[in-house]
């Protein structure tokens, strides 16, 4: 499915769980000398969400906060007045924008007088989710869900209690400190490294200490669950699953195979190449059901939503994800030429394009037959003037199959 420097079938990257069982809601894990793993809960069907503390000279350094609810903090309140009543925490460190990470930013900001890290673009989309409750906002949210086939019964389940988990956040801190993309901070006496990765969020921060071999995954990588990778009305066209897919091969190549993962949700593990690949996958048969079910009839996203979720029921609150999650696919496919997209009445329908395999290298496309008369827009990522498959494959401008098209010619000099 694409390169690897190390092979995934060694005996050492096979998945590991040190801990099967989880903190309870008054207990502390010690996970390593100076690393504590806390698990609070949620109100949904995902029902946790892990807390790290990291020793940090006379204080503690938070890995996120929780749920902006009456429950969260209640849990906390019990766990700062007793296993953690030595504990003054030096800085709060934000993985990202979602309500059960920066939920109770404000409140532990308050409560200890410490700053808050994150990354600029996390900062500014918490602020967004604060205040994306206008009549204009709604009615966007509205045309999107419309133009991907949601009727308006539907619609309204979703613009209700389909997005009231964005409501649990406490009122940000109106300043923050911005952490980028390979800056490197010091947390103790431990060095890490600041790695971002879109697809789950737009740019989502998780830390890497090179001599402890510790990864604090944040949602990114997921020890037994696939991160909702989602598209939204604020940013229709965006190719986020193109976006997560590339984050996780970066992964492979940047970090070692022996990292202990301490993930946003779930337990820590070992085996992170491994977990990368098993998610590559996930994704990757989820594209296969969508091409296969448009092959013959184009369908829309409201269409699709039961061929790629068939083993769910689904409540208002699952559905929206999964909605969202469902356009990031096909945003993803009408990039790597995949599906084409054509809209009747203001609705989108898609249609699988003439070859349903996966995305070829340039060696095989450049075997393919050259007699495809169908016309393919293709469309490319707004993030990047060349969007590479999983594999390699260039993806060019044009009109055409990409699959059955002769590669395009490289021009001489004369």
């Amino acid at each position: 499915m694409h390169s690897r420097t190390d092979s995934v079938h060694s005996s050492a990257e096979a998945l590991k769980y040190p801990w099967e069982t989880h903190p309870g809601p008054d207990q502390v894990v010690e996970v390593m000398p100076g690393v504590l793993w806390v698990r609070l809960k949620l109100p949904f069907r995902l029902d946790h969400v892990n807390i790290y503390l990291l020793a940090d000279g006379d204080g503690w350094a938070m890995v996120d906060s929780g749920c902006g609810n009456e429950e969260s903090i209640a849990a906390w309140t019990t766990l700062f007045e007793g296993p953690l009543s030595d504990v003054k925490v030096s800085r709060l460190i934000v993985t990202h924008s979602h309500p059960d990470h920066v939920g109770l930013a404000g409140w532990i900001v308050e409560r200890f007088n410490c700053p808050l890290q994150m990354s600029q673009v996390e900062y500014l989309q918490s602020v967004y989710h604060q205040n994306r409750g206008t009549e204009e906002r709604r009615n966007a949210q509205r045309l999107f869900f419309r133009r991907h086939g949601m009727d308006e019964n539907l619609t309204d389940k979703l613009l209700g209690r389909g997005q009231d988990y964005l409501k649990r956040v406490s009122v940000l801190p109106p300043s923050y400190c911005r952490i980028s993309h390979g800056d490197e901070i010091s947390i103790g006496t431990r060095r890490f490294k600041i790695i971002t990765g879109g697809g789950h969020a737009l740019d989502q921060v998780m830390l890497y200490c090179a001599a402890d071999k510790l990864f604090l995954s944040a949602d990114q990588v997921l020890s037994k669950i696939s991160p909702n990778v989602s598209v939204w009305a604020v940013e229709p066209d965006q190719n986020s699953l193109g976006e997560y897919l590339a984050s996780l091969a970066s992964l492979t190549t940047t970090l070692p195979y022996d990292v202990i993962v301490l993930p946003g949700h779930g337990v820590p593990f070992y085996g992170l190449k491994t977990r990368i690949k098993q998610l590559a996958d996930h994704h990757e048969d989820r594209c296969r059901l969508i091409a296969e079910a448009c092959r013959e009839v184009p369908q829309t996203s409201k269409e699709l939503v039961p061929v790629v979720f068939h083993k769910h029921v689904l409540d208002e609150h699952q559905m929206g994800f999964a909605a969202g999650e469902l356009v990031a696919h096909v945003n993803y496919m009408l990039v790597e030429g995949r599906l084409t997209a054509e809209e009747v009445d203001g609705v989108l329908r898609f249609r699988t394009t003439c070859c349903l395999a996966a995305p070829l290298t340039s060696s095989a496309q450049s075997r393919a037959s050259p007699r495809c008369s169908r016309t393919a827009p293709i469309r490319r990522s707004p993030r990047s003037p060349r969007t590479k498959s999983w594999n390699g494959g260039d993806i060019r401008r044009g009109r055409g199959c990409w699959r059955c098209a002769p590669p395009a010619p490289v021009p001489r000099r004369p």
